[in-house]
């Protein structure tokens, strides 16, 4: 497999159906964006690994899939429209042209359903696993990206789906949530936003730390999913629910009043989406209410990112 013979497969695939935004598209040394005056561009990257984010029998669709998917649930989470997005792969030396293109076409699916553009990036083959990163271009309204400060005390948090379980499927299969989040930009104030990638509460400590502001469950609100409820390990669907990861659901913060508001456009119009109130930002602390109501301090639990010493 030669890089050139993927490159020329990929432009005869995308063809040059490109948005306004793109000036030079795939095919050339780089990219080029146009930079519109009234917009900010937003950008982010993620790389997922053999063995440890996926594996190879998970199926090569499902993989090209998830390394974009990821990288759309950031731009959501900054409530951005999605533009272009580059993406590097290091193939082990026995994976063929055509089990490639199978990555690929799992992006290309996604990628034409969110009117991303891709627009370039590097190959190279190597003796160790198949490691794909993403570096993906967002679009905002300028001044307008949704940070994971300026939440409030007296806020309401919001989820915006079940927790817990993404074991079982989701988090290859995840639809991420760029839509509603657009849709609520333009209803509400959004205060401050993330997702959920990390487990619920790792990601609401996140939140509350750039927020300077602490915050409080209700445990008998947090939405948890059916797949949760499946898992027989010990673990009560709830602690699912608050550690698991990679739901990839997103934790807002609102204004109480604009928290009426979205409480009254269930499910958000068109979508399908149901937003669940799971508690309130209070000045310090990081606590959940029992079903008793019994207040309890809320470690951060879920995936933590560790790096070798």
């Amino acid at each position: 497999m030669s890089e050139l013979d993927l490159i020329r497969w990929l432009q005869q695939r995308l063809g040059k159906s490109y948005g306004p935004l793109i000036h030079v598209g795939l095919g050339d040394d780089a990219a080029v964006l146009r930079c519109p005056d009234d917009r900010d561009f937003v950008i982010t990257t993620d790389m997922i690994l053999e063995g440890s984010c996926f594996l190879i029998e998970h199926g090569l669709r499902r993989i090209g899939r998830k390394a974009l998917a990821i990288n759309l649930s950031d731009l959501a989470a900054m409530a951005a429209e999605p533009v272009a997005a580059v993406v590097s792969l290091a193939i082990p030396r026995s994976m063929s042209l055509s089990q490639v293109q199978e990555i690929y076409e799992g992006m290309i699916q996604l990628a034409q359903e969110f009117g991303v553009a891709l627009v370039g990036g590097d190959t190279n083959t190597w003796t160790g696993p198949l490691a794909v990163n993403v570096t993906l271009v967002g679009a905002i309204e300028r001044h307008r990206a949704v940070l994971r400060q300026g939440a409030q005390p007296g806020d309401w948090l919001f989820v915006t789906g079940p927790l817990g379980g993404s074991i079982l499927g989701k988090h290859l299969n995840f639809t991420p949530r760029v839509r509603e989040a657009r849709r609520l930009l333009n209803l509400v104030t959004i205060h401050a936003m993330i997702d959920i990638s990390d487990g619920l509460a790792r990601d609401l400590h996140h939140l509350c730390e750039a927020s300077r502001c602490g915050a409080i469950l209700d445990s008998t609100k947090i939405p948890v999913s059916a797949a949760a409820y499946q898992l027989q390990d010990g673990r009560s669907p709830l602690e699912h629910a608050l550690s698991d990861g990679e739901d990839f659901e997103l934790l807002l913060a609102v204004a109480q009043p604009d928290g009426q508001h979205l409480l009254e456009q269930q499910p958000l119009q068109d979508l399908g989406t149901t937003l669940y109130h799971i508690g309130e930002c209070i000045a310090q602390g990081v606590y959940i209410r029992t079903a008793t109501g019994e207040l309890q301090g809320l470690p951060p639990l879920g995936y933590l990112h560790q790096l070798a010493n």
